[in-house]
């Protein structure tokens, strides 16, 4: 009878127990406490008295029996090392168990052995967390442990209190109820923590949606620098997809964008004066406040509450800052922090990649300019030489080369574009080549074939260089008359280029030389090509040579007209 009644009344303070887990197992505060992968030590401290001051309610809350007291301790107890560790554990074990051991009036009969093992539980229980944490059941396991633990208390009573005949007539009366319920008391309180655990990986899944979601939607703005435009828009994507009350991007300046909350006075071109965003930029790490006072908004009428700041960085150095607030306090969670570190590192690095493409694409216009200035004073002036020598005899001749030199000269010093008509390019070739005849007379025999209907855009001296190579190193250099084949043709969906010449060629050895000329610069020209052709539509330049024999270059690009 004295069994069944002690069972009742455990068995009512368990369903005391498991309300107090629900209702805990829902707060925010409880919430960021499991989930917390490093809180601080004021923190663990304050756990521990909490995990501590429910274990003496415990206590408080037990029945006397035979002179001991039956409770359920060791719920809280267990429970603090479980979820905080070691030292959490500890802390609560040694407030609990010195309540017991000596502050506690009733129960004299187990006072030091029942202090002794709440100890032990909440050590037991701290150096336990580990190998909890692994296990995808953690409230079967806390079942299991909370058994060990009450039967090391039992054992503890027997071995340490007198007179022994007493104490194992306690032992016989509470040790099946204590056992089984308090540990049965442990393990629904885990299978509710077990449900905050699923639920934050459940929103660890859906931030790492978001973030592939925002980043989709965001790449297209931060490729082009950090400014009001680009800010703008990455703000209201986040602000849309997000549940943050404000989203704000500044430079290490001003703000660039604050869309939502505050905006009547975190005004877009405004000086930075927050305290979080400043530090953020002045250290380049993740800041993040949990209230008003430590964001550090002058205004007083400022709803905004809770915020994360994370610095975004190009070539490690804080160019300036992400945002996103929260108007109610303590509301910053670790999914929360994950997400928006994530995109800080993931905008940084699309700003240091539209940088890579500038400057990308700075070279590349510079690599054009200097192919345009190619055309070298000894150019000019073999090509006015053979035109003076015309004047008096063939002056119609030298008037059409004038025409074909200006038109070489024309676009030595146009503006740089990025795609030209092909037969722009192909008029620039040919103006290029009747110079050259004119120099060279009897020397150069040139034959085009162009397919009918071919008609697209083209990056500008794209095959100038190629036409120009062909001539200068292949035809000049042979003995006797010179063939260059242009060929453009379609192949399926692509329109291939062709330039073929029978004139010297290249050993292998000369090729090795070439590829290295061409690697290191040298033959701006043909490198040029070669990386603009992959930069541009990802395809190789292909050449064929040998020695005697000539040398064929071969490329293709995508047949549509390239707008």
């Amino acid at each position: 009878m004295m069994i069944l009644e002690l069972s009742f009344g455990l068995l009512e303070r368990l369903g005391l127990i498991v309300i107090f887990a629900f209702i805990m197992s829902k707060t925010m505060f409880f919430k960021k406490y499991v989930v917390s992968d490093s809180p601080s030590l004021a923190e663990k401290v304050l756990y521990g008295l909490f995990w501590g001051l429910l274990g003496i309610l415990m206590t408080l809350l037990g029945t006397p029996v035979s002179g001991g007291v039956a409770n359920s301790r060791t719920i809280p107890v267990l429970l603090s090392g479980i979820i905080g560790g070691p030292f959490v554990g500890v802390i609560s074990g040694l407030i609990a168990g010195l309540h017991r051991m000596f502050f506690f009036q009733g129960g004299d009969l187990t006072a030091f052995s029942c202090g002794v093992s709440t100890v032990i539980a909440g050590v037991i229980g701290g150096y336990s967390k580990a190998k909890l944490d692994s296990k995808k059941s953690k409230y079967f396991y806390g079942f299991l442990l909370g058994i060990f633990v009450e039967v090391i208390q039992m054992a503890l009573i027997l071995i340490l209190a007198r007179p022994f005949e007493e104490a194992y007539a306690l032992v016989e009366i509470i040790f099946l109820p204590m056992t089984f319920l308090n540990a049965l008391g442990i393990g629904m309180f885990l299978l509710f923590i077990q449900q905050i655990y699923d639920e934050n990986e459940n929103a660890s899944a859906r931030m790492a949606h978001l973030s592939l979601q925002i980043a989709n939607s965001t790449l297209q703005f931060l490729r082009k620098g950090l400014n009001e435009a680009s800010a703008k828009a990455v703000a209201q994507i986040i602000y849309k997809l997000t549940d943050y009350d404000a989203v704000a991007i500044t430079n290490n300046d001003q703000i660039l964008s604050h869309i939502g909350v505050g905006e009547d006075h975190h005004i877009v071109g405004g000086h930075i004066w927050t305290e979080k965003t400043r530090k953020s930029i002045e250290l380049g790490e993740i800041q993040f406040g949990q209230n008003r006072s430590e964001i550090g908004c002058s205004e007083s009428h400022c709803k905004l509450s809770s915020v994360i700041v994370v610095p975004l960085k190009v070539n490690e150095k804080a160019i300036g800052t992400l945002k996103v607030y929260r108007i109610r306090e303590n509301t910053v969670l670790k999914t929360d922090i994950e997400l928006v570190k994530g995109l800080g590192a993931l905008f940084s690095t699309q700003l240091e990649l539209g940088l890579v493409e500038k400057q990308k694409s700075l070279r590349a216009k510079a690599e054009l300019n200097a192919l345009r200035a190619q055309i070298k004073p000894h150019f000019l002036f073999n090509a006015l030489n053979a035109i003076m020598s015309l004047t008096r005899t063939d002056p119609d001749k030298a008037r059409l080369l004038l025409q074909e030199l200006s038109i070489v000269l024309r676009n030595g010093f146009k503006n740089n574009e990025p795609f030209v008509p092909l037969s722009e390019e192909l008029r620039f070739i040919e103006a290029y080549l009747n110079i050259e005849n004119a120099r060279f007379p009897d020397k150069l025999k040139v034959e085009m074939y162009i397919e009918d209907g071919i008609d697209l855009l083209l990056p500008p001296l794209i095959l100038q260089p190629l036409v120009e190579n062909a001539v200068k190193h292949g035809i000049q250099k042979k003995q006797g008359v010179g063939t260059l084949k242009l060929n453009i043709h379609r192949v399926e969906n692509d329109v291939q280029f062709s330039v073929i010449d029978d004139g010297v060629g290249m050993s292998s050895q000369n090729q090795d030389d070439h590829h290295k000329d061409v690697e290191k610069n040298k033959g701006i020209g043909l490198a040029n090509v070669k990386e603009r052709l992959m930069s541009i539509y990802n395809r190789e330049l292909t050449i064929e040579t040998s020695k005697d024999k000539g040398t064929a270059i071969t490329f293709t690009i995508p047949g549509q007209a390239r707008n």
